[in-house]
């Protein structure tokens, strides 16, 4: 992926309902098994694993805030 793909991913999963993540994360995962370039492969991995790191985040976040106030 360029910079410019990779910069439009990243601000498309900033903004993405959580379910719209899910579907995308599954068509990657779907196009990873169907591909055969290399370079197709390591494009659907990155996308993975932004997706993962996002998905990771806004857990952390959601835990974070919900956690007991401690006085």
């Amino acid at each position: 992926m360029n910079k410019v793909t990779i910069k439009a991913f990243i601000g498309w999963l900033d903004t993405a309902a959580d379910e719209a993540i899910a579907v995308r994360r599954d068509e990657f995962l779907r196009a990873l098994m169907a591909v055969t370039s290399r370079e197709a492969k390591a494009d659907l991995r990155l996308g993975l694993r932004l997706i993962d790191e996002e998905l990771m985040a806004r857990f952390e976040v959601f835990r974070l805030s919900h956690r007991p106030h401690e006085e």
